[in-house]
């Protein structure tokens, strides 16, 4: 339910039929009396309002100075009687906001305005949350008769996004509205048109982004969540980024701004939000329970394109694993009323609750993955063993996701490796060997690629992957020179590394896709010691290739395994 102040929202509780609704307080015997009455008042089913009832309501609108109104159904009853102020109603709860696409909710609202003004901005926020069949607005005349009124009704899903028409007549009689076959014929037109998903589409999205600081660090970062959202196949519809102070403790946004929200995702058929910052549990399901929407945030979305893309049974186990640590926090209840584990007065009973059966589940999977990525974790230290025993060196390519590592692996090794224009296409790692001249040999190995902000969770449950980087020679750090926020994206790949035994392993700085921005990337290559080159056309691979055997063996503990080596130090 919706209380208009300042265009915020407020649940009352619903009212008890044949009473009254909302700001009662204060008014005479006589009045409620007669308010109460309404109750008894029937209008056509074809009928906005009969002339009767229009005129009840103004009278008394008019004496008690206050906003009146009822909600009537369809078959011309009224269902509530509502008393607010000078300015405002206080709307009963009638339901969650969101009623349905194709379907209004049967009621439709008529009240007084005590000042000849048209339908508030309010006015039209609750038709449209509420999806109420018609919202009208009788003017209370100084007199007490009725003056003019103003009608909104809502409109079918449209390109423009239009989501009422107006209109106004000087009164009631003058209006040509029959509430029967306009809402009937609405109801059909709005399932006619109503957005279908596309095949192959996960849902359709708007992006909310919300930022305290520099506003185009926030915009490059939704710009990055709608890259993500590609990926996992969702149809972004819109993106909203906002300026607050301090985040909302309950949903982020604030009220107001999830009203507003709410509104611009039926006017462009959206049926999912999507955060670009980790949402609390409470925040979630705050949000969801006042939009009744599904609702995103940026782990849960990288979670599901991981899930998308494991194809390995290490891959699939460890996405399972980062789910689970991601939603056993978010297992929860109103309370611990219902608990059977305290034990005590009231705590003796049958068991445990569904919730606590849920969360135990939860953990028990948790163990296990957990056990089962230990053991795969040894399986692949023992491979790497026996790689290593074979004398030839490692050289692991990182970077942040879509840098152009899988196509530098293809074209180094003239492999086949998937390669999409997509955040996160290689996800298990994957290995090829590599000729150098005089029968040199090394093993060149793809890694999952690396996002900033990335959950921890995430990083902790694909630690055996990455452990595969503490065993490399060398490091191809491999960045997007055509990226404006490559300088960004090196510092988060860096503090992923940094979590990991890889400080003293050479690094060398791979400036990727000069074929797109040839300059850039020269100039970053001669300010950090790196090397530009072109993944697609192959330009540079001869220096690339040159530095490689420079550091593995001329410089490296390749040939000289005695001896310290020299490290090739990254910039970042």
């Amino acid at each position: 339910m919706y209380q208009r102040r300042a265009g915020r929202a407020h649940v009352t509780s619903a009212p008890v039929r044949e009473e009254l609704s909302g700001n009662t307080a204060g008014l005479k015997a006589s009045q409620s009396r007669r308010l109460l009455a309404t109750w008894r008042r029937r209008v056509q089913q074809r009928e906005l309002v009969s002339a009767e009832l229009a005129r009840h309501l103004t009278e008394l609108s008019r004496e008690v100075g206050r906003q009146l109104g009822v909600l009537l159904n369809r078959r011309g009853e009224v269902e509530h009687v509502i008393v607010g102020d000078a300015r405002q109603l206080v709307l009963p709860d009638i339901g969650r906001a969101r009623a349905g696409q194709a379907r209004l909710r049967g009621l439709r609202l008529v009240h007084t305005h005590l000042k000849n003004e048209p339908l508030t901005r309010d006015d039209l926020t609750d038709l449209v949350l509420l999806r109420l069949d018609a919202i009208a607005a009788v003017v209370a005349r100084d007199d007490g008769l009725p003056g003019k009124i103003y009608l909104a009704t809502l409109l079918p899903f449209n390109a423009s996004g239009d989501l009422y028409r107006l209109s106004e007549a000087p009164s009631i009689y003058d209006l040509d509205f029959d509430a029967q076959a306009q809402v009937a014929a609405l109801e059909q037109e709005m399932a006619r048109t109503a957005p279908v998903r596309e095949v192959g589409v996960e849902g359709r999205a708007i992006l909310i982004g919300v930022h305290r600081g520099e506003r185009t660090a926030a915009e490059a970062s939704l710009a990055e969540l709608s890259e993500l959202a590609r990926t996992a196949g969702v149809e972004v519809l819109d993106t909203i980024l906002q300026s607050r102070r301090d985040p909302d403790p309950r949903t982020l946004i604030g009220e107001g701004k999830l009203q507003d929200i709410l509104v611009r995702s039926m006017a462009v058929g959206a049926d999912l939000l999507v955060f670009d910052r980790n949402l609390s549990p409470s925040q979630a399901r705050h949000i969801s329970e006042a939009t009744s929407l599904k609702i995103l945030d940026r782990t849960q979305l990288i979670l599901d394109i991981f899930a998308q893309r494991a194809q390995s049974a290490d891959g699939k186990l460890q996405v399972e694993l980062a789910q689970l640590k991601y939603l056993l926090p978010r297992l929860v209840g109103r309370d611990d009323s219902l608990s059977r584990l305290g034990g005590g007065i009231g705590g003796r009973g049958p068991g445990e609750t569904k919730l606590e059966v849920d969360r135990r589940r939860a953990r028990d999977r948790i163990a296990v993955l957990e056990e089962r990525i230990d053991r795969l974790s040894g399986d692949r230290a023992v491979r790497r063993r026996q790689r290593n025993r074979s004398g030839a060196p490692v050289v692991s390519i990182v970077g942040y996701t879509n840098a152009g590592k899988s196509t530098l692996l293809n074209s180094l090794t003239n492999s086949d490796v998937l390669t999409e224009n997509k955040l996160f296409a290689t996800l298990d790692p994957t290995s090829r060997r590599l000729k150098f001249p005089r029968d040199r040999e090394v093993i060149v190995t793809d890694t999952v690629g690396f996002i900033r902000d990335l959950p921890r969770d995430l990083v902790n449950a694909f630690r055996a992957t990455l452990e595969e980087l503490e065993e490399a020679d060398l490091l191809l750090h491999v960045v997007d020179a055509s990226d404006p926020r490559h300088e960004e994206q090196a510092q988060a790949v860096e503090r992923v590394l940094a979590t990991l035994d890889v400080e003293r392993t050479p690094r060398l700085l791979v400036f990727n896709k000069s074929d797109r921005a040839p300059e850039q990337a020269r100039m970053l290559a001669l300010a950090s010691g790196g090397v530009a080159v072109s993944a697609l056309t192959q330009d540079g691979f001869p220096e690339l290739l040159a530095r490689c055997e420079e550091i593995l063996w001329r410089r490296g503990k390749v040939l000289a395994p005695g001896h310290e080596p020299e490290f090739a130090r990254p910039r970042y």
